[in-house]
């Protein structure tokens, strides 16, 4: 069954606990903490495959989970980063945000994208030595991995998209000018998914070709099949309009193209402006004088170009498939979408963090303030100042100042330590 259109949780492994350990060794009297680190949480990995042209493996299982780092050991030994989890989607595959419905990512290229990133290993009690703590009883716990509900959904990426009404022949020209070999039958909705072909010009010039099956009068309101498939379109750079010519089914071959056309703009304004090439299919059924004629001067005189074919018999497919290629020539390429979701800014009324002291050291710890953190380059200057002014501005410096903290305390935020300035 097609599926192109899931809701998935993903979550990155969190990061392992550092190690509480102190170096033993015969004749060495003082070995000192040597508590390793531990390892890094699995990243929740997307990456795009070829060979996929649906979600189907995401239409059961909506629950991913990455490995969690291994905990630091003695030795100063560190602990084994978790494994990757790598999710494989479509080409053309956009991730939404399931709560803002915002689009985070736009799967239309080979670059693999991580959408939930691992936690940071704890660091193990080696790190927290000092001239006057010789002997730190404690380590870190490793910092969760991300975690979030998204909306997958698929959006063909094909250079040309067929449409028309159901039996126009759709299905039958992609077969016969591609390797496609679609469902073809004399009844309608015989196509239930949207099939994919790659047409060849000439041994040098080559498209992808969409058969988008299901659109009705009504289809932007969920008649028949093609409000589940009217997303497919929006990518297209050149829609081929298959029409019914002859009329064989009793329908008046202009009512269909304006009725079709009306879904289109009902669906979305985007539809109505992406070019259009006029095909008359099935002229070999043609019984009335000057039918064709009567569709072709409507047609152009609507600023559309036509061109007349037999799909089955492939009359006239050659120099339709010419004519496609030169406007693909004149059109932009294939629309790629931005991404509209960026993090929550810095809200005073939702900046809870908790501060504990141990050893003489103040931990501080808040969900929001460990997401500000994974943004932060702390080796550039203006990175760094940035997180500076996060701090104050969310009174995170407020907060530590009333909880007791003096100047030069050695504060220590998930695995950043620094000393307490006012």
């Amino acid at each position: 069954m097609f599926s192109d259109i899931t809701e998935i949780y993903v979550k990155a492994g969190d990061g392992g606990n550092g190690a509480v350990s102190f170096w033993r060794e015969k004749y060495v009297a003082a070995g000192g903490p040597d508590g390793g680190d531990g390892g890094k949480g699995g990243d929740v990995v997307i990456v795009t495959d070829n060979n996929l042209n649906t979600l189907t493996d995401y239409r059961f299982k909506h629950k991913f989970v990455a490995k969690n780092g291994e905990g630091g050991k003695g030795g100063k030994m560190y602990g084994k980063s978790g494994e990757d989890l790598v999710l494989k989607v479509p080409k053309g595959t956009l991730i939404r945000d399931a709560e803002t419905k915002l689009l985070i990512k736009d799967m239309s290229d080979d670059k693999p994208f991580v959408l939930a990133k691992g936690g940071k290993g704890g660091w193990g009690n080696r790190h927290f030595a000092t001239p006057t703590r010789q002997c730190p009883r404690f380590a870190r716990a490793g910092v969760p991995g991300e975690e979030r509900n998204v909306i997958l959904e698929l959006k063909l990426i094909a250079d040309v998209g067929l449409i028309g009404f159901p039996n126009v022949g759709k299905s039958t020209l992609l077969s016969v000018v591609s390797a496609a070999r679609p469902k073809i039958a004399d009844y309608h909705f015989t196509t239930l998914k949207p099939n994919l072909g790659v047409v060849g010009f000439d041994g040098e010039e080559s498209f992808v070709m969409a058969d988008i099956p299901g659109i009705i009068e009504g289809a932007a309101e969920g008649a028949g099949l093609g409000h589940k498939f009217l997303r497919h379109v929006e990518r297209c750079r050149l829609l081929v309009h298959l029409v019914d010519v002859a009329g064989s089914e009793g329908r008046d071959p202009i009512e269909d193209f304006e009725t079709l056309n009306k879904e289109l703009v009902s669906f979305s304004e985007k539809l109505s402006k992406i070019p259009q090439l006029v095909v008359g299919n099935k002229i070999d059924l043609l019984y009335e004088e000057g039918q064709e004629e009567r569709f072709k001067e409507y047609v152009e005189s609507k600023g559309y170009k036509y061109i007349s074919i037999s799909a089955p018999i492939q009359h006239n497919t050659k120099n339709l498939i010419g004519t496609i290629c030169n406007e693909l020539k004149e059109l932009p390429p294939v629309v790629v979408y931005e991404a509209e979701y960026v993090a929550p800014e810095i809200d005073k009324k939702n900046n809870d963090i908790t501060i504990e002291r141990h050893d003489g050291v103040w931990f501080v710890e808040g969900q929001w303030l460990l997401n500000i953190m994974r943004s932060v380059n702390f080796s550039d200057n203006e990175s760094f100042a940035y997180f500076q002014r996060v701090l104050r501005i969310s009174g995170v410096i407020e907060k530590l100042v009333e909880a007791g903290v003096q100047e030069g305390d050695t504060v220590c935020i998930y695995d950043f330590e620094f000393d307490f300035v006012y």
